[in-house]
């Protein structure tokens, strides 16, 4: 059984597998298709840009004044052990999510984080140094007391910058806070936003409630209720909003995840506060972790980014290229042999060419090896799928069966149309359709998409349920990772290479 879509009239979300000529019973009548709304994140202010650079620089200048007090031998040997504790301090910290902008930062909070990670990175450097100098197998305890001398002059320095970034961070917030919407306006929301307006050091200034059935406010309330989560797309723009904090308290799941997925769609950073027992615990045990923060003495965590907003997104589309680049140079005797096979089996017209959803709903166009000439254009945009269609000749059986036929999909890739891993792309009529019945559908077009997905490794091909399949991309987008990627592109070789001929 293939994972990648071999269909010329694809089978729901572009899977694979068991085929039937069967189309799912969907309401007949659908809303018109539009493009889901491309937006531009809000734009940062300087200073809160500038917060994680300024801390960097504070850790840096801390590690070159340790090694210059301490003493680490002569200044060329200090520019050495420097060359070494740098990438390796910032790499360290970066991990750790010490270069964050938190609600309430502290010196005191992080500095097991930093005293952890400065050991490791001052010990590599005078590990390195030592050995430069032919001194690593001698004088043992005097390293481990230039480690330890290294080690608190680097931390007492470090606590002392980062101190005046955090009071810095905290001025410039009572200052200039950031208009931000509370989601749900129940108590903890309520809670929650007059602690904002209390306590301005926060840097977040609520301007209005999002909750389409809210308890009574009441009419001196600060803060309105805007509406449901519909009211996002228009709010966000229109108010600058830079954050929106989900509370608990809600009964609609549904509602919960339109508003996320519409936040992060418009580059708003987003808080959630939970109010079930136990949060805090886990949030500020023994180990918090990185996204943690408090407001208010509320546990609060920072959910991550839309992937396309993170800087190892352009890792994946540098990597799709580079792939799909060498991919078609590789193959082009491959390419060329099943071109010269459909062209003698079936005649002119060698490539099929249809249209598809990408990102934001945008078409684009498909590109494969004709495995079916179907009878006109309605069949080939409606037809659910073809698998056990008589009309097909044994060269497009083998080349379906093979993947073959998806090759040139990988020019798609190259000209950005697609990706290696995302969302399967279905036609216009059917994302119409399922958006009908399936609202979150339309959600998986936050990101490219892909020649094999998530769903499809896990044998969500054929006619399974769509509501699964909605569920496994979106869960993609909101996990994504590069190794993700990476495993989803091995189990689909190895599905291919296994294949059942399905």
């Amino acid at each position: 059984m293939t994972t990648i879509d071999n269909d010329e009239l694809p089978r729901p979300g572009g899977s694979t597998g068991p085929r039937t000529a069967t189309v799912p019973q969907l309401p007949t009548q659908a809303p018109p298709l539009g493009r889901a709304p491309a937006h531009r994140a809000p734009r940062r202010g300087r200073f809160a840009a500038g917060v994680p650079a300024a801390l960097l620089v504070v850790d840096a200048v801390s590690a070159l004044l340790a090694l210059t007090a301490a003493g680490t031998g002569d200044p060329g040997g200090t520019l050495g052990s420097a060359a070494v504790i740098l990438p390796a301090l910032v790499l360290l910290n970066s991990s750790g999510g010490l270069y964050r902008v938190r609600l309430a930062p502290s010196v005191l909070d992080e500095l097991p984080d930093l005293a952890g990670r400065a050991a490791v990175a001052l010990a590599l450097a005078l590990a390195v140094d030592r050995c430069a100098h032919g001194l690593w197998l001698s004088a043992v305890p005097s390293h481990a007391r230039l480690l330890l001398a290294l080690l608190l002059c680097h931390l007492g320095l470090d606590l002392l910058g980062r101190a005046a970034v955090h009071s810095a961070v905290r001025r410039a917030r009572r200052r200039n806070p950031r208009p931000t919407l509370v989601a749900g306006a129940g108590h903890i929301g309520q809670r929650v936003t007059a602690a904002l307006l209390e306590h301005p050091e926060y840097g977040l200034r609520p301007v209005g409630y999002v909750d389409a059935d809210p308890i009574f406010l009441g009419a001196d309330s600060p803060v309105p209720v805007l509406g449901g989560p519909a009211v996002l797309d228009l709010e966000i723009p229109a108010q600058g909003i830079r954050d929106v904090i989900l509370t608990s308290g809600r009964s609609d799941d549904a509602e919960v995840a339109q508003t996320l997925r519409t936040s992060t769609r418009h580059g708003c950073d987003v808080w959630l506060v939970p109010g079930f027992p136990g949060f805090g615990a886990f949030e500020y045990g023994n180990r918090r972790p990185a996204g943690g923060d408090q407001l208010w003495g509320f546990p609060c965590l920072r959910l991550g980014p839309s992937p396309m907003r993170r800087r190892s997104w352009a890792v994946k589309r540098a990597t799709d290229a580079t792939l799909a680049g060498i991919g078609l140079l590789l193959a082009a005797p491959v390419l060329a042999l099943c071109a010269l096979a459909v062209r003698y089996d079936a005649g002119p017209g060698v490539i099929f060419r249809q249209e598809r959803i990408g990102l934001d709903g945008r078409p684009f166009t498909v590109l494969k090896f004709r495995t079916l000439r179907p009878a006109d254009e309605k069949e080939s945009a409606t037809r659910w799928n073809i698998s056990q269609d008589h009309r097909m000749s044994a060269v497009g059986r083998f080349l379906r069966r093979s993947s073959l036929d998806e090759l040139p999909q990988l020019w798609n890739v190259l000209r950005g149309d697609m990706s290696l891993v995302g969302p399967r792309p279905e036609r216009p009529y059917f994302v119409t359709r399922f958006t009908q019945a399936y609202p979150q559908y339309r959600d998986r077009h936050r990101v490219p998409v892909g020649i094999t997905g998530f769903a499809q490794v896990n044998g969500l091909r054929g006619d399974t349920s769509i509501e699964d399949r909605t569920r496994f991309d979106n869960y993609y987008i909101e996990s994504w990772s590069l190794w993700q990627d990476v495993k989803i592109l091995l189990r689909t070789v190895a599905s291919v290479v296994h294949s059942d001929g399905s």
